[in-house]
């Protein structure tokens, strides 16, 4: 464990980068900068075996830092990777992305498109995207940075953008043993869907937050273990990592309020 100051941001990435752990030589694609910093975090330290790309047309030996670059900079290039390859990693099962929707069930159905009736929404956002054959394809992940009860929406999602453990919705010829959402990441805790009937489950609370607390802010039932753990520490490798890969602070700008438990 780490005896230095660390922020909730930088304890989020430490916990995301576990979603990667044990994948081997997977694209990592981490949606949004904490993710991001996961993800090449998980490649520096955990999992090397990570593929990850500059965002753009090539395969990176080394994850990017994020913001601006000096002058002197020179990313470290393996080989192209246009979307073409993109798409065969994709649909071949060798990708692991982290995403992070608006709107999250009981199942672990997921919403990026809109918010109340499709026919005529309260808001427009971004469509389904890629997130239909994404989540049939390969494994992902969800990252929330405020956990509530808009968010771990009661009953279905508004619009139902990535399957889930539902079999009514899932599609031909697919099972429920495909579905493979791995950890969901918020400011409060570390979830999964390992319970019952892959109920959702508390796998580690953050420092100062309580399974009550959880629960108040998810509109359906969390199953609670008896091996309920507090989320880790960053160690002091971790935070050099991600203190290198984000040189200009931005995770910083990307939580709204400092719960119990951050430090800095």
């Amino acid at each position: 464990m780490s005896d230095s100051a660390y922020t909730l941001a930088e304890l989020l990435v430490c916990a995301g980068s576990e979603a990667w752990r044990g994948d081997g030589e997977v694209l990592a694609t981490g949606i949004g900068l904490l993710p991001r910093l996961a993800a090449s975090l998980a490649m520096l330290s955990s999992s090397p075996d990570l593929m990850m790309t500059d965002s753009e047309a090539y395969l990176l030996s080394e994850p990017n830092p994020v913001g601006g670059r000096g002058a002197d900079f020179r990313p470290k290039f393996e080989t192209w990777m246009g979307f073409s390859r993109i798409f065969d990693n994709v649909w071949g099962g060798k990708r692991h992305a982290m995403v992070g929707p608006t709107q999250i069930d009981r199942f672990g159905q997921a919403n990026i498109s809109c918010i109340g009736d499709p026919a005529k929404p309260k808001a427009q956002m971004l469509g389904v995207r890629g997130f239909p054959g994404n989540s049939i394809s390969h494994a992902n992940s969800f990252f929330v940075p405020s956990h509530n009860t808009r968010v771990f929406k009661a009953g279905e999602c508004d619009m139902v953008c990535s399957i889930g453990y539902n079999p009514a919705r899932l599609p031909k010829g697919y099972s429920l043993d495909e579905v493979d959402i791995r950890l969901v990441v918020t400011d409060l805790c570390v979830m999964d869907f390992g319970g019952p009937d892959h109920q959702i489950r508390l796998r580690s609370l953050h420092p100062g937050i309580t399974v009550e607390k959880v629960q108040e802010n998810t509109s359906f039932p969390v199953f609670v273990p008896d091996d309920v753990v507090t989320t880790p520490a960053p160690t002091e490798a971790q935070l050099a990592i991600i203190r290198r890969m984000d040189p200009h602070n931005l995770r910083a700008r990307e939580l709204k309020d400092n719960p119990p438990g951050d430090r800095r």
